[in-house]
């Protein structure tokens, strides 16, 4: 992953551009941030280490799980070839995709739907950046990381969860890392807290 252009794109994203009116006073902010119908952006130095932790790569084919406001879209989609993201609410969806075609990007494709079981149509994929909190570790995302692929996720219950990195190694097995405590709204869907 090319250090320098992440932390150099990092720095010139204007958070306020992905925010609503009465938010963007707080877009300067290191702290996650409400963007309408319960979700959040996440807090600036969390994006930047989740993005570390993945590595993309300049040809990378990336999966991410969570669309919200696009802020994450937008780094992600400058640091790989191609960005597949879903999003369960169409709103966000549509308000992230008229932000991120303003700022240029042609490398990003947008579906709404249950993002736990992730986008089979064109798995596998090298990177999956999951912006939203798990019950367990979906194995319909697990499926979908190609050989070699790296996945971040937060796994765990309401209160805390568990930021995992995982990586898929070149014979199929399976290494799960746990990074730090973390924090994040649910994953909803099959794969999120439940009732």
């Amino acid at each position: 992953m090319d250090q320098k252009k992440l932390e150099t794109y990092f720095h010139s994203l204007d958070r306020s551009f992905f925010v609503e009116n009465n938010m963007k006073e707080y877009a300067g902010t290191d702290e996650p941030l409400p963007i309408g119908f319960g979700q959040t952006i996440s807090q600036p130095s969390l994006v930047l280490e989740m993005t570390r932790l993945l590595e993309p790569e300049h040809d990378s084919k990336v999966l991410e799980i969570g669309t919200g406001s696009g802020f994450q879209t937008a780094i992600l989609a400058k640091m790989s070839a191609i960005v597949y993201t879903v999003e369960r609410i169409d709103a966000l969806s549509e308000k992230a995709r008229n932000r991120l075609e303003a700022l240029g990007f042609s490398n990003i494709c947008y579906k709404i739907g249950d993002g736990s079981i992730g986008w089979q149509e064109f798995a596998p994929y090298d990177r999956i950046m999951v912006t939203a909190a798990a019950g367990v570790l979906p194995d319909e995302l697990v499926n979908q990381l190609a050989i070699g692929g790296r996945m971040v996720i937060p796994v765990g219950p309401p209160s805390f969860q568990e930021l995992k990195l995982v990586m898929k190694t070149d014979n199929g097995e399976i290494n799960i890392k746990t990074v730090e405590l973390v924090r994040f709204v649910e994953l909803k869907g099959r794969y999120g807290w439940g009732k």
